[in-house]
């Protein structure tokens, strides 16, 4: 059994407002909003994104719901700490040139290691696994109003 496979529970970190939870079974959660983002971005935006390990360890599928938010063009898996921005590594959603409002679903899926880019191109997912579990990535939701990210949550 990969190390990975078997997380407990870590705990809730709260900072800046964000909270972000790593849950047994590898499943993660974070809460998005423009606060995160770098800079700030004051928005009545928000989200939700979920993600959760597969048995074995091969994919992670995920789920990303948004309110209040309009013409959404892309949303991303990004590697960085909390605070910092960094490059795009998986896509969620996008991209979408004319943007799409949505209030609900924005996107559903799966990632395995033949969906990383840039920085983890040709990597394991492992890879990823260990920044979302070292708090060195973040879902990212971008808009035509705000390109670099309306609302952000940090894994």
């Amino acid at each position: 059994m990969k190390r990975y496979a078997t997380w407990l529970i870590a705990g809730v970190l709260v900072t800046g407002g964000a909270t972000t939870a790593v849950a047994k079974s590898g499943n993660f959660r974070t809460h998005l909003s423009g606060d995160e983002e770098v800079p700030a971005v004051v928005t009545g935006a928000q989200g939700q994104a979920t993600f959760k390990l597969s048995a074995d360890g091969q994919s992670i599928t995920y789920k990303l719901n948004v309110a209040n938010i309009d013409d959404v063009v892309q949303a991303h898996v990004h590697l960085a700490a909390q605070g910092v921005n960094g490059p795009i590594v998986a896509f969620l959603f996008g991209p979408e040139p004319g943007g799409v409002d949505v209030n609900g679903r924005l996107a559903s899926g799966s990632i395995d290691a033949s969906d990383l880019i840039n920085n983890l191109l040709g990597h394991p997912l492992e890879d990823l696994i260990e920044a979302i579990e070292g708090g060195g990535a973040y879902v990212n939701v971008h808009t035509l109003a705000h390109p670099g990210g309306e609302i952000r949550g940090q894994l």
